[in-house]
């Protein structure tokens, strides 16, 4: 039987869902299946992720032209290197994940008659992100891709409520629900057994609660509110907190300074890591783990924290409610509400019994429905139902 051929591309390689999912995919659909997978190299501020590939013995081709920023030289030239490939490759399926592969990748495919053209909405930029006029464009611009391709594919059920009812971007039935999937069992071994190693490393004592935040440092993360929220805790709350921040991007000066504000008043109570490539061994000694952004897909990190038996607390965006069991594995609190935000994280840290409870719950949720052979097996099932296969 001749193998389905797929070209999959993405924006680039940086620490994330997209990435995890693009190598999944890569790695694992299977014998029937010959992939290629192309994408760009993470921007300043960001730490690459090709480490995730080596893993599981996936090699990438990498094109420097692929940048996230828009750019009508690099795009242009980015936009022929994707053609040659596709002409070279001969793909039975294009698959692009995320907005500028999705946006090139597309383009190029449709020019070049590819059988079957796929993209994955890992999260979108349709608020939060620009002004209206710039919006709009985006969402003119989606419209129209989404003319040139076989199927959307989104990764959560709220997500696709966005795509089809709010932002009239295609309708709902080339939308496709396919959640991501992960590598899950190190992260829930690893509380087990490195938990007492992290701890030391960071100098935490059995008493300390330890609050983490893991993403990019960028104004879409909302550093700012997360910052508001921690403060207000300290001065609330009796029992000893210690807080890190983990990632980087182009804000880390602005939250560092902040950050620097409130070490003077609390004695150094929030240290920020940088990047951390081993999230697995390093969620191990948290106690709590947060996210408060204003824009999401499916976040990766409240699924590993849960899968580490971490309780959570999030802003209600993106997927959040779909990869959580709110009130049983985390909290979901309306973006910008820093009091109950507060209410909620104050909670966890103040009741070790509800911490506790919490903690034992997540990884029961989480395992079986995002392991990467439930996101492999959804795929390959609807590759078929584009290619009219059996």
């Amino acid at each position: 039987m001749k193998k389905i051929k797929v070209l999959r591309i993405i924006n680039r390689f940086n620490i994330g869902g997209p990435t995890y999912n693009a190598t999944f995919l890569t790695a694992f659909l299977g014998d029937d299946y010959e992939t290629m997978l192309v994408g760009g190299l993470p921007e300043e501020g960001e730490s690459d992720s090709l480490f995730i590939l080596e893993k599981y013995g996936v090699t990438p081709l990498l094109i420097d032209e692929l940048v996230r920023e828009p750019n009508i030289k690099s795009d242009r030239a980015a936009y022929k290197r994707l053609k040659e490939i596709i002409k070279d490759f001969k793909p039975d399926i294009v698959h692009t994940h995320a907005s500028k592969a999705g946006a090139l990748g597309r383009k190029a495919a449709s020019a070049c008659k590819v059988p079957v053209i796929v993209h994955t909405f890992h999260g979108h930029v349709f608020h939060s992100y620009f002004g209206n006029v710039k919006t709009t464009l985006f969402k003119i611009i989606e419209r129209n891709l989404s003319k040139k391709s076989a199927g959307i594919v989104a990764i959560s059920d709220i997500q696709k409520k966005e795509l089809t009812e709010i932002h009239n971007i295609c309708p709902a039935e080339k939308v496709k629900v396919v959640q991501l999937g992960f590598d899950l069992l190190p992260f829930h071994e690893k509380r087990l057994s490195e938990r007492d190693a992290v701890r030391e490393k960071y100098g935490l004592k059995e008493q300390d609660i330890a609050i983490g935040i893991v993403g990019r440092i960028a104004a879409i993360k909302d550093h700012p509110f997360f910052l508001d929220v921690i403060e207000k805790v300290l001065n609330e709350t009796t029992k000893s907190i210690k807080v890190f921040i983990v990632g980087d991007g182009p804000d880390r000066n602005e939250i560092e300074n902040r950050v620097n504000e409130i070490n003077k008043k609390f004695e150094n109570v929030i240290e920020m890591t940088s990047w951390i490539k081993d999230i697995g061994t390093f969620n191990a000694g948290m106690d709590i783990i947060c996210l408060t952004s204003k824009n999401e897909g499916t976040p990766v990190s409240l699924i590993e924290a849960q899968a580490a038996n971490i309780p959570v607390v999030t802003t209600d965006v993106g997927g959040v409610r779909d990869i959580i069991d709110v009130d049983k594995t985390g909290y979901v609190v309306p973006k910008g509400d820093l009091d109950l935000y507060t209410e909620k994280l104050l909670e966890l840290c103040e009741d070790e019994k509800r911490r506790e409870k919490m903690s034992q719950n997540g990884w029961n949720y989480v395992h079986e429905k995002f392991h990467y052979t439930t996101l492999v097996k959804n795929m390959d099932r609807y590759y078929r139902e584009l290619l009219k296969l059996k």
